[in-house]
Protein backbone atom coordinates (compact mmCIF):
# COMPACT_ATOMS: atom_id res chain seq x y z
CA UNK A 1 0.00 0.00 0.00
CA UNK A 2 2.81 2.43 0.83
CA UNK A 3 4.48 1.74 -2.53
CA UNK A 4 1.14 2.26 -4.29
CA UNK A 5 0.59 5.58 -2.54
CA UNK A 6 4.04 6.78 -3.53
CA UNK A 7 3.50 5.76 -7.14
CA UNK A 8 0.21 7.66 -7.32
CA UNK A 9 1.55 10.92 -5.92
CA UNK A 10 0.52 10.43 -2.30
CA UNK A 11 2.18 12.72 0.24
CA UNK A 12 2.15 12.49 4.02
CA UNK A 13 -0.37 15.32 4.62
CA UNK A 14 -2.94 13.84 2.25
CA UNK A 15 -6.09 12.80 4.11
CA UNK A 16 -8.66 10.12 3.48
CA UNK A 17 -11.69 11.76 1.92
CA UNK A 18 -15.21 11.58 3.28
CA UNK A 19 -18.43 10.81 1.40
CA UNK A 20 -17.70 7.74 -0.70
CA UNK A 21 -18.25 3.98 -0.69
CA UNK A 22 -16.93 0.92 -2.48
CA UNK A 23 -19.24 -0.58 -5.12
CA UNK A 24 -19.72 -4.25 -5.89
CA UNK A 25 -17.93 -3.86 -9.22
CA UNK A 26 -14.82 -2.66 -7.40
CA UNK A 27 -15.17 1.01 -8.26
CA UNK A 28 -15.46 3.74 -5.65
CA UNK A 29 -18.49 6.01 -5.83
CA UNK A 30 -17.91 9.55 -4.56
CA UNK A 31 -21.04 11.04 -2.97
CA UNK A 32 -19.70 14.51 -2.18
CA UNK A 33 -21.48 16.28 -5.04
CA UNK A 34 -24.32 15.35 -7.40
CA UNK A 35 -21.93 14.08 -10.08
CA UNK A 36 -21.38 10.81 -8.13
CA UNK A 37 -18.18 9.90 -9.97
CA UNK A 38 -17.33 6.21 -10.19
CA UNK A 39 -13.58 6.04 -9.73
CA UNK A 40 -11.39 3.12 -10.77
CA UNK A 41 -7.99 2.27 -9.31
CA UNK A 42 -5.45 5.02 -9.87
CA UNK A 43 -8.03 7.49 -11.24
CA UNK A 44 -9.55 10.74 -9.99
CA UNK A 45 -13.02 12.20 -10.05
CA UNK A 46 -14.07 14.95 -12.46
CA UNK A 47 -13.09 17.53 -9.83
CA UNK A 48 -9.44 16.32 -10.17
CA UNK A 49 -8.75 16.13 -6.43
CA UNK A 50 -10.76 13.14 -5.16
CA UNK A 51 -8.15 10.49 -5.89
CA UNK A 52 -8.39 6.75 -5.48
CA UNK A 53 -5.43 5.02 -3.87
CA UNK A 54 -6.07 1.31 -3.38
CA UNK A 55 -9.48 0.92 -1.77
CA UNK A 56 -9.51 4.43 -0.34
CA UNK A 57 -10.57 7.78 -1.73
CA UNK A 58 -8.08 10.47 -0.83
CA UNK A 59 -8.49 14.25 -0.56
CA UNK A 60 -5.53 14.89 -2.85
CA UNK A 61 -5.36 18.68 -2.44
CA UNK A 62 -5.45 18.62 1.37
CA UNK A 63 -2.82 20.99 2.73
CA UNK A 64 -1.95 22.57 -0.63
CA UNK A 65 -3.12 26.20 -0.69
CA UNK A 66 -3.16 28.41 -3.78
CA UNK A 67 -3.44 32.19 -3.93
CA UNK A 68 -2.97 33.03 -0.25
CA UNK A 69 -3.80 36.75 0.02
CA UNK A 70 -5.46 39.27 2.30
CA UNK A 71 -8.47 40.57 0.35
CA UNK A 72 -11.20 43.07 1.19
CA UNK A 73 -14.28 41.05 2.16
CA UNK A 74 -16.16 42.97 -0.54
CA UNK A 75 -14.18 41.07 -3.21
CA UNK A 76 -15.84 37.76 -2.31
CA UNK A 77 -18.28 39.53 -2.88
CA UNK A 78 -19.86 40.05 0.53
CA UNK A 79 -21.19 43.56 1.14
CA UNK A 80 -23.14 42.93 4.34
CA UNK A 81 -20.79 40.72 6.37
CA UNK A 82 -17.92 42.33 8.30
CA UNK A 83 -17.87 45.30 5.87
CA UNK A 84 -14.54 47.08 5.58
CA UNK A 85 -12.59 44.10 6.94
CA UNK A 86 -9.99 41.87 5.28
CA UNK A 87 -10.31 38.14 4.68
CA UNK A 88 -7.33 35.85 4.31
CA UNK A 89 -8.29 34.10 1.08
CA UNK A 90 -7.07 30.88 -0.48
CA UNK A 91 -8.14 28.03 -2.70
CA UNK A 92 -6.66 24.82 -4.04
CA UNK A 93 -6.99 23.33 -7.54
CA UNK A 94 -9.88 21.62 -9.30
CA UNK A 95 -13.65 22.09 -9.50
CA UNK A 96 -16.74 19.92 -9.69
CA UNK A 97 -18.24 22.12 -12.44
CA UNK A 98 -16.90 22.46 -15.97
CA UNK A 99 -17.66 26.10 -16.81
CA UNK A 100 -15.82 27.23 -19.92
CA UNK A 101 -16.20 30.87 -18.88
CA UNK A 102 -14.52 30.35 -15.50
CA UNK A 103 -12.37 33.34 -14.56
CA UNK A 104 -10.04 31.18 -12.42
CA UNK A 105 -9.73 28.38 -14.96
CA UNK A 106 -5.98 28.02 -14.32
CA UNK A 107 -6.91 26.66 -10.88
CA UNK A 108 -10.24 25.03 -11.69
CA UNK A 109 -8.85 23.09 -14.64
CA UNK A 110 -5.34 22.50 -13.33
CA UNK A 111 -3.59 19.39 -14.61
CA UNK A 112 -1.20 18.96 -11.67
CA UNK A 113 -1.44 19.28 -7.91
CA UNK A 114 0.16 22.53 -6.88
CA UNK A 115 0.18 25.04 -4.05
CA UNK A 116 1.94 26.04 -0.87
CA UNK A 117 2.11 23.27 1.74
CA UNK A 118 0.44 24.78 4.79
CA UNK A 119 -1.57 23.37 7.68
CA UNK A 120 -4.99 24.62 8.81
CA UNK A 121 -3.41 25.94 12.01
CA UNK A 122 -0.80 27.93 10.08
CA UNK A 123 -3.49 29.49 7.91
CA UNK A 124 -5.44 30.62 10.97
CA UNK A 125 -2.27 32.00 12.56
CA UNK A 126 -1.44 33.86 9.36
CA UNK A 127 -4.90 35.45 9.35
CA UNK A 128 -4.44 36.68 12.90
CA UNK A 129 -0.97 37.98 12.13
CA UNK A 130 -2.22 39.98 9.14
CA UNK A 131 -5.19 41.37 11.09
CA UNK A 132 -7.81 39.61 9.00
CA UNK A 133 -11.18 39.08 10.64
CA UNK A 134 -12.03 36.03 8.56
CA UNK A 135 -10.64 33.30 6.33
CA UNK A 136 -12.28 32.77 2.94
CA UNK A 137 -12.29 29.55 0.95
CA UNK A 138 -12.36 30.91 -2.58
CA UNK A 139 -10.65 31.07 -6.02
CA UNK A 140 -11.79 27.53 -6.76
CA UNK A 141 -14.69 25.44 -5.43
CA UNK A 142 -14.24 24.76 -1.68
CA UNK A 143 -16.73 21.89 -1.67
CA UNK A 144 -14.12 19.67 -3.35
CA UNK A 145 -11.60 20.35 -0.57
CA UNK A 146 -14.19 19.93 2.18
CA UNK A 147 -11.82 18.16 4.58
CA UNK A 148 -9.19 20.90 4.34
CA UNK A 149 -11.81 23.66 4.59
CA UNK A 150 -13.51 22.13 7.63
CA UNK A 151 -10.23 21.57 9.49
CA UNK A 152 -9.16 25.14 8.68
CA UNK A 153 -12.52 26.48 9.83
CA UNK A 154 -12.11 24.71 13.15
CA UNK A 155 -8.65 26.23 13.62
CA UNK A 156 -10.06 29.66 12.73
CA UNK A 157 -12.94 29.44 15.20
CA UNK A 158 -10.51 28.49 17.95
CA UNK A 159 -8.80 31.83 17.32
CA UNK A 160 -11.95 33.94 17.09
CA UNK A 161 -11.94 34.21 13.30
CA UNK A 162 -14.98 33.94 11.04
CA UNK A 163 -15.10 31.70 7.97
CA UNK A 164 -16.42 32.38 4.47
CA UNK A 165 -17.22 29.98 1.63
CA UNK A 166 -17.38 31.25 -1.96
CA UNK A 167 -19.15 28.34 -3.59
CA UNK A 168 -21.20 27.13 -6.52
CA UNK A 169 -23.51 25.34 -4.06
CA UNK A 170 -23.46 22.06 -6.04
CA UNK A 171 -23.18 19.62 -3.16
CA UNK A 172 -25.10 16.64 -1.82
CA UNK A 173 -27.27 17.08 1.32
CA UNK A 174 -25.18 15.02 3.75
CA UNK A 175 -21.93 16.76 2.83
CA UNK A 176 -23.73 20.12 2.69
CA UNK A 177 -24.78 19.77 6.30
CA UNK A 178 -21.22 19.21 7.50
CA UNK A 179 -19.64 21.82 5.25
CA UNK A 180 -21.90 24.72 6.16
CA UNK A 181 -21.93 23.81 9.86
CA UNK A 182 -18.41 25.28 9.90
CA UNK A 183 -19.11 28.41 7.82
CA UNK A 184 -20.19 31.81 9.13
CA UNK A 185 -20.90 33.33 5.73
CA UNK A 186 -21.12 32.33 2.09
CA UNK A 187 -21.46 33.76 -1.36
CA UNK A 188 -23.30 31.30 -3.58
CA UNK A 189 -22.83 31.55 -7.33
CA UNK A 190 -26.22 31.00 -8.97
CA UNK A 191 -24.99 30.84 -12.54
CA UNK A 192 -28.38 30.92 -14.25
CA UNK A 193 -31.99 29.98 -13.70
CA UNK A 194 -32.32 27.26 -16.33
CA UNK A 195 -31.23 23.65 -16.34
CA UNK A 196 -30.23 24.11 -19.99
CA UNK A 197 -27.53 26.62 -19.03
CA UNK A 198 -26.18 24.43 -16.23
CA UNK A 199 -26.09 21.31 -18.39
CA UNK A 200 -24.64 22.92 -21.54
CA UNK A 201 -22.16 25.39 -20.05
CA UNK A 202 -21.34 23.90 -16.64
CA UNK A 203 -21.86 20.15 -17.01
CA UNK A 204 -24.14 20.30 -13.97
CA UNK A 205 -27.75 20.79 -12.89
CA UNK A 206 -29.68 23.68 -11.39
CA UNK A 207 -31.84 22.09 -8.69
CA UNK A 208 -29.05 21.15 -6.21
CA UNK A 209 -27.94 24.80 -6.16
CA UNK A 210 -31.47 25.99 -5.44
CA UNK A 211 -31.70 23.34 -2.72
CA UNK A 212 -28.49 24.69 -1.16
CA UNK A 213 -29.87 28.23 -1.12
CA UNK A 214 -33.10 27.10 0.54
CA UNK A 215 -31.12 25.01 3.03
CA UNK A 216 -28.95 27.99 3.98
CA UNK A 217 -32.00 30.16 4.51
CA UNK A 218 -34.20 27.72 6.40
CA UNK A 219 -31.79 25.38 8.18
CA UNK A 220 -28.74 27.46 9.12
CA UNK A 221 -27.60 30.76 10.60
CA UNK A 222 -25.04 31.24 7.82
CA UNK A 223 -25.09 34.75 6.38
CA UNK A 224 -25.20 34.44 2.60
CA UNK A 225 -25.31 36.54 -0.51
CA UNK A 226 -25.84 35.43 -4.12
CA UNK A 227 -23.91 36.28 -7.28
CA UNK A 228 -25.03 35.86 -10.89
CA UNK A 229 -22.61 36.55 -13.74
CA UNK A 230 -24.73 37.87 -16.61
CA UNK A 231 -23.57 36.50 -19.97
CA UNK A 232 -25.25 38.14 -23.00
CA UNK A 233 -27.58 35.79 -24.82
CA UNK A 234 -27.07 32.98 -22.31
CA UNK A 235 -28.70 33.91 -19.00
CA UNK A 236 -29.58 37.61 -19.17
CA UNK A 237 -33.05 37.65 -20.72
CA UNK A 238 -35.67 39.73 -18.88
CA UNK A 239 -37.86 36.64 -18.56
CA UNK A 240 -35.10 34.66 -16.82
CA UNK A 241 -34.11 37.51 -14.50
CA UNK A 242 -37.76 38.04 -13.64
CA UNK A 243 -38.31 34.36 -12.84
CA UNK A 244 -35.08 34.08 -10.84
CA UNK A 245 -35.67 37.12 -8.65
CA UNK A 246 -39.31 36.23 -8.03
CA UNK A 247 -38.19 32.76 -6.96
CA UNK A 248 -35.59 34.36 -4.68
CA UNK A 249 -38.11 36.54 -2.86
CA UNK A 250 -40.61 33.69 -2.55
CA UNK A 251 -38.06 31.15 -1.24
CA UNK A 252 -35.29 33.19 0.39
CA UNK A 253 -37.07 36.39 1.32
CA UNK A 254 -36.31 39.99 0.27
CA UNK A 255 -33.24 40.51 2.48
CA UNK A 256 -30.71 38.21 0.79
CA UNK A 257 -28.31 40.50 -1.13
CA UNK A 258 -27.89 39.84 -4.84
CA UNK A 259 -24.86 40.68 -6.98
CA UNK A 260 -25.14 40.92 -10.77
CA UNK A 261 -21.67 40.88 -12.33
CA UNK A 262 -20.51 41.72 -15.83
CA UNK A 263 -18.98 39.03 -18.03
CA UNK A 264 -15.76 39.81 -19.92
CA UNK A 265 -14.50 37.57 -22.77
CA UNK A 266 -11.17 35.82 -22.36
CA UNK A 267 -8.86 34.08 -24.80
CA UNK A 268 -10.11 30.78 -23.40
CA UNK A 269 -13.84 31.50 -23.77
CA UNK A 270 -15.13 34.34 -25.93
CA UNK A 271 -18.46 33.01 -27.12
CA UNK A 272 -20.36 36.07 -25.94
CA UNK A 273 -19.68 39.83 -26.02
CA UNK A 274 -19.04 41.82 -22.83
CA UNK A 275 -22.10 42.42 -20.69
CA UNK A 276 -23.58 45.84 -21.52
CA UNK A 277 -24.14 48.20 -18.62
CA UNK A 278 -27.78 48.42 -19.72
CA UNK A 279 -28.28 44.71 -19.05
CA UNK A 280 -26.93 45.05 -15.51
CA UNK A 281 -29.07 48.09 -14.79
CA UNK A 282 -32.14 46.33 -16.18
CA UNK A 283 -31.47 43.28 -13.99
CA UNK A 284 -31.00 45.49 -10.93
CA UNK A 285 -34.23 47.37 -11.61
CA UNK A 286 -36.21 44.16 -12.15
CA UNK A 287 -34.81 42.54 -9.00
CA UNK A 288 -35.73 45.60 -6.96
CA UNK A 289 -39.21 45.75 -8.48
CA UNK A 290 -39.68 42.10 -7.52
CA UNK A 291 -38.78 42.88 -3.91
CA UNK A 292 -35.05 42.24 -3.41
CA UNK A 293 -33.84 44.99 -1.08
CA UNK A 294 -30.09 44.86 -1.67
CA UNK A 295 -28.94 44.59 -5.30
CA UNK A 296 -25.31 45.27 -6.24
CA UNK A 297 -23.48 45.43 -9.57
CA UNK A 298 -19.98 44.08 -10.09
CA UNK A 299 -17.17 44.23 -12.69
CA UNK A 300 -18.56 47.52 -13.96
CA UNK A 301 -18.05 51.25 -13.48
CA UNK A 302 -21.14 53.46 -13.30
CA UNK A 303 -20.06 57.06 -13.96
CA UNK A 304 -22.83 58.72 -11.93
Amino acid sequence: MDALKKKQGYYEDMKTARYWHLLEDGQIECTLCPRHCHIAEGKRGACFVRQRVGDELMAASYGLACGLAADPIEKKPLYHFLPGSNALSFGTVGCNLLCGFCQNWHLARATALEGTRITPEKIAEMAVRHKCESVAFTYNEPVIFLEYAVDTAKACHERGLKTVAVTNGWIEPEARKEFFAHMDAANVDLKAFTDHFYKKLCGATLQPVLDTLIYLKKETDVWFEVTTLLIPGRNDSPAEIDAMTKWAVANLGPDVPWHFSAYRPTLRWNEAPPTPLESLLQAKSMAEQNGIKHVHLGNVHIPD
